[in-house]
Protein backbone atom coordinates (compact mmCIF):
# COMPACT_ATOMS: atom_id res chain seq x y z
CA UNK A 1 0.00 0.00 0.00
CA UNK A 2 1.32 3.57 -0.40
CA UNK A 3 2.15 5.82 1.77
CA UNK A 4 2.66 9.74 2.23
CA UNK A 5 2.78 11.86 5.47
CA UNK A 6 0.38 15.04 5.46
CA UNK A 7 1.82 18.18 7.31
CA UNK A 8 0.39 21.34 8.03
CA UNK A 9 1.96 24.57 9.09
CA UNK A 10 0.44 25.74 12.36
CA UNK A 11 1.44 27.42 15.70
CA UNK A 12 1.37 30.66 13.99
CA UNK A 13 -0.99 32.74 15.96
CA UNK A 14 0.77 35.44 18.05
CA UNK A 15 -0.39 37.07 21.69
CA UNK A 16 -4.05 38.12 20.65
CA UNK A 17 -4.11 37.55 16.95
CA UNK A 18 -5.40 33.89 16.12
CA UNK A 19 -4.89 32.65 12.38
CA UNK A 20 -6.29 28.73 12.60
CA UNK A 21 -8.06 26.46 14.11
CA UNK A 22 -4.92 23.84 14.86
CA UNK A 23 -6.96 21.89 17.06
CA UNK A 24 -9.39 20.53 14.13
CA UNK A 25 -6.54 20.70 11.98
CA UNK A 26 -4.60 18.24 14.10
CA UNK A 27 -7.42 15.30 13.73
CA UNK A 28 -6.59 14.94 10.31
CA UNK A 29 -2.50 15.39 9.39
CA UNK A 30 0.77 13.38 10.90
CA UNK A 31 3.28 16.31 11.35
CA UNK A 32 2.93 19.54 12.52
CA UNK A 33 5.20 22.14 11.11
CA UNK A 34 5.00 24.48 14.21
CA UNK A 35 6.23 28.34 13.98
CA UNK A 36 9.59 28.90 16.43
CA UNK A 37 8.58 33.45 17.06
CA UNK A 38 10.19 34.76 13.97
CA UNK A 39 7.72 34.90 11.14
CA UNK A 40 5.07 33.94 13.77
CA UNK A 41 4.03 32.64 17.23
CA UNK A 42 5.43 33.33 20.63
CA UNK A 43 6.00 31.38 23.55
CA UNK A 44 2.72 30.97 24.82
CA UNK A 45 1.93 29.93 21.54
CA UNK A 46 4.54 27.29 20.82
CA UNK A 47 3.98 25.37 24.71
CA UNK A 48 0.41 25.16 23.33
CA UNK A 49 1.28 24.03 19.94
CA UNK A 50 3.77 21.45 21.22
CA UNK A 51 0.86 20.60 23.65
CA UNK A 52 -1.50 19.81 21.31
CA UNK A 53 0.46 17.87 18.56
CA UNK A 54 1.44 16.10 21.63
CA UNK A 55 -2.33 15.06 22.28
CA UNK A 56 -3.59 13.99 18.80
CA UNK A 57 0.09 11.97 18.95
CA UNK A 58 1.18 13.92 15.48
CA UNK A 59 5.17 14.13 14.72
CA UNK A 60 6.35 17.62 15.62
CA UNK A 61 8.69 19.78 13.18
CA UNK A 62 10.26 23.01 14.02
CA UNK A 63 9.28 25.60 10.55
CA UNK A 64 12.31 28.64 11.12
CA UNK A 65 11.58 31.47 9.12
CA UNK A 66 13.01 35.03 8.25
CA UNK A 67 12.63 37.48 11.36
CA UNK A 68 9.56 39.22 9.92
CA UNK A 69 6.16 39.33 11.96
CA UNK A 70 5.43 41.92 9.61
CA UNK A 71 4.90 40.16 6.32
CA UNK A 72 4.77 36.49 8.10
CA UNK A 73 7.92 35.97 6.81
CA UNK A 74 6.74 36.06 3.49
CA UNK A 75 9.16 39.08 1.89
CA UNK A 76 12.86 38.06 1.14
CA UNK A 77 15.49 39.29 3.36
CA UNK A 78 18.92 39.89 2.36
CA UNK A 79 20.45 37.64 5.40
CA UNK A 80 23.83 36.48 4.55
CA UNK A 81 24.88 32.55 4.90
CA UNK A 82 26.08 32.85 8.43
CA UNK A 83 22.91 35.21 9.63
CA UNK A 84 20.39 32.27 8.09
CA UNK A 85 22.04 29.70 10.06
CA UNK A 86 22.07 31.50 13.45
CA UNK A 87 18.60 32.25 13.22
CA UNK A 88 17.59 28.91 11.95
CA UNK A 89 19.82 27.54 14.87
CA UNK A 90 18.43 30.02 17.39
CA UNK A 91 14.62 28.72 16.04
CA UNK A 92 15.55 24.96 16.47
CA UNK A 93 16.58 25.54 20.13
CA UNK A 94 13.78 27.83 20.64
CA UNK A 95 10.82 24.95 20.13
CA UNK A 96 13.12 21.95 21.03
CA UNK A 97 13.11 23.44 24.69
CA UNK A 98 9.05 23.09 24.62
CA UNK A 99 9.16 20.08 23.14
CA UNK A 100 11.52 18.35 26.24
CA UNK A 101 9.89 20.53 28.55
CA UNK A 102 6.53 18.27 27.76
CA UNK A 103 8.63 15.08 27.13
CA UNK A 104 8.86 14.85 23.19
CA UNK A 105 11.75 15.19 20.77
CA UNK A 106 11.38 17.05 17.44
CA UNK A 107 10.77 14.91 14.26
CA UNK A 108 11.49 17.49 11.66
CA UNK A 109 12.68 20.93 10.19
CA UNK A 110 10.69 22.48 7.30
CA UNK A 111 11.58 26.27 6.56
CA UNK A 112 8.89 28.51 6.10
CA UNK A 113 7.94 30.86 3.31
CA UNK A 114 10.38 33.47 1.97
CA UNK A 115 13.45 31.22 2.89
CA UNK A 116 11.91 27.51 2.12
CA UNK A 117 11.59 29.54 -1.20
CA UNK A 118 15.19 31.16 -1.04
CA UNK A 119 16.68 27.84 0.03
CA UNK A 120 15.07 25.64 -2.89
CA UNK A 121 17.55 27.47 -5.38
CA UNK A 122 19.95 29.54 -3.47
CA UNK A 123 23.06 26.74 -2.27
CA UNK A 124 24.39 29.23 0.17
CA UNK A 125 21.06 29.74 1.99
CA UNK A 126 20.52 25.97 1.84
CA UNK A 127 23.88 25.23 2.98
CA UNK A 128 23.34 27.82 5.89
CA UNK A 129 19.89 25.51 6.82
CA UNK A 130 21.22 22.48 6.97
CA UNK A 131 24.20 23.51 8.96
CA UNK A 132 22.39 24.50 11.70
CA UNK A 133 20.26 21.35 11.42
CA UNK A 134 23.40 18.97 11.37
CA UNK A 135 25.16 21.00 14.31
CA UNK A 136 21.70 20.77 16.29
CA UNK A 137 20.59 17.48 16.06
CA UNK A 138 21.53 15.58 12.64
CA UNK A 139 18.89 12.86 13.20
CA UNK A 140 16.19 15.14 12.15
CA UNK A 141 14.70 14.83 9.05
CA UNK A 142 14.54 17.77 6.29
CA UNK A 143 11.17 18.75 4.65
CA UNK A 144 12.27 20.21 1.16
CA UNK A 145 11.06 20.13 -2.12
CA UNK A 146 11.74 17.75 -4.85
CA UNK A 147 15.00 18.52 -6.99
CA UNK A 148 15.73 21.12 -5.10
CA UNK A 149 19.31 23.06 -3.60
CA UNK A 150 17.98 22.30 0.10
CA UNK A 151 17.72 18.31 -1.11
CA UNK A 152 21.18 18.19 -2.15
CA UNK A 153 22.46 20.37 0.74
CA UNK A 154 20.94 18.39 3.29
CA UNK A 155 22.30 14.90 1.04
CA UNK A 156 25.50 16.31 1.15
CA UNK A 157 25.79 16.35 5.15
CA UNK A 158 24.18 13.14 5.62
CA UNK A 159 20.64 14.31 6.53
CA UNK A 160 17.48 12.41 5.99
CA UNK A 161 14.84 14.11 3.45
CA UNK A 162 11.87 13.67 3.25
CA UNK A 163 10.51 15.47 -0.49
CA UNK A 164 7.14 17.99 -0.08
CA UNK A 165 4.55 18.64 -2.06
CA UNK A 166 1.86 20.95 -1.74
CA UNK A 167 -1.99 20.30 -1.62
CA UNK A 168 -2.74 24.50 -2.01
CA UNK A 169 -0.24 26.17 -4.15
CA UNK A 170 -0.09 25.85 -7.59
CA UNK A 171 3.73 25.22 -9.65
CA UNK A 172 5.32 26.61 -12.41
CA UNK A 173 6.76 24.65 -15.46
CA UNK A 174 10.20 24.40 -13.54
CA UNK A 175 9.31 22.70 -10.46
CA UNK A 176 9.17 25.74 -8.24
CA UNK A 177 6.11 27.06 -6.69
CA UNK A 178 4.51 29.91 -8.28
CA UNK A 179 4.94 33.36 -6.03
CA UNK A 180 2.02 34.51 -4.21
CA UNK A 181 1.77 37.56 -6.51
CA UNK A 182 0.20 36.01 -8.63
CA UNK A 183 -3.68 35.54 -8.45
CA UNK A 184 -4.10 32.30 -9.22
CA UNK A 185 -1.13 30.95 -6.78
CA UNK A 186 -3.45 29.16 -3.81
CA UNK A 187 -5.44 26.70 -4.83
CA UNK A 188 -8.92 27.39 -3.22
CA UNK A 189 -10.97 24.70 -4.48
CA UNK A 190 -11.29 21.47 -2.57
CA UNK A 191 -11.37 19.02 -5.94
CA UNK A 192 -8.68 20.53 -7.56
CA UNK A 193 -6.46 20.37 -4.32
CA UNK A 194 -7.49 17.07 -3.37
CA UNK A 195 -6.96 16.05 -7.43
CA UNK A 196 -3.07 17.19 -7.33
CA UNK A 197 -2.47 15.52 -4.27
CA UNK A 198 -3.62 12.18 -5.38
CA UNK A 199 -1.96 12.73 -8.82
CA UNK A 200 1.56 13.87 -6.90
CA UNK A 201 1.71 10.30 -5.17
CA UNK A 202 0.25 8.27 -7.50
CA UNK A 203 1.90 9.51 -10.64
CA UNK A 204 4.60 11.37 -9.57
CA UNK A 205 3.98 14.62 -11.35
CA UNK A 206 2.02 17.41 -10.92
CA UNK A 207 0.47 19.78 -13.72
CA UNK A 208 2.17 23.40 -13.64
CA UNK A 209 -0.17 26.82 -13.77
CA UNK A 210 0.83 27.11 -17.51
CA UNK A 211 -0.08 23.20 -18.41
CA UNK A 212 3.11 21.41 -18.74
CA UNK A 213 3.38 18.22 -16.71
CA UNK A 214 6.24 18.72 -14.20
CA UNK A 215 8.26 15.22 -11.98
CA UNK A 216 7.59 15.28 -8.46
CA UNK A 217 8.51 12.84 -5.63
CA UNK A 218 6.80 13.30 -2.69
CA UNK A 219 7.11 11.35 0.81
CA UNK A 220 4.80 14.56 2.54
CA UNK A 221 1.91 16.90 1.41
CA UNK A 222 1.44 20.31 2.77
CA UNK A 223 -1.74 22.28 3.42
CA UNK A 224 -1.21 25.63 4.92
CA UNK A 225 -2.94 25.85 8.00
CA UNK A 226 -3.82 29.74 7.64
CA UNK A 227 -6.04 29.16 5.09
CA UNK A 228 -9.45 30.27 5.01
CA UNK A 229 -10.74 26.71 4.61
CA UNK A 230 -7.80 24.32 6.23
CA UNK A 231 -9.68 22.37 8.00
CA UNK A 232 -11.94 21.35 5.33
CA UNK A 233 -9.10 20.73 3.24
CA UNK A 234 -7.35 18.63 6.03
CA UNK A 235 -10.66 16.29 5.98
CA UNK A 236 -11.09 16.27 2.51
CA UNK A 237 -7.38 14.78 1.74
CA UNK A 238 -7.73 12.90 4.97
CA UNK A 239 -10.60 11.24 3.08
CA UNK A 240 -9.48 10.92 -0.46
CA UNK A 241 -6.60 9.63 -0.07
CA UNK A 242 -7.96 6.93 2.24
CA UNK A 243 -10.56 5.84 -0.31
CA UNK A 244 -7.99 5.54 -2.32
CA UNK A 245 -5.65 3.04 -0.64
CA UNK A 246 -3.27 5.85 0.48
CA UNK A 247 -1.91 5.13 4.46
CA UNK A 248 -1.39 8.70 5.90
CA UNK A 249 1.84 7.98 8.06
CA UNK A 250 4.56 10.35 9.29
CA UNK A 251 7.70 10.48 7.28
Amino acid sequence: MAGVDLNADLGEDFGAYRLANDGDILAYVTSANLACGMHAGDPVVMARSVALAKARGVAIGAHPGYPDLQGFGRRDMALDEDEIHAFVLYQLGALAAFARSQGVRLHHVKPHGALYNRAAVDRAAARAICRAIAEFDPSLKVYAPYGSELVAQAEAMGLCVCCEGFADRRYEADGRLTPRRHADAVIRDLDEACEQVLTMVREGRVRARTGEWVEVAVDTVCLHGDGPHAVELAKALHKRLTEAGIHIRPA
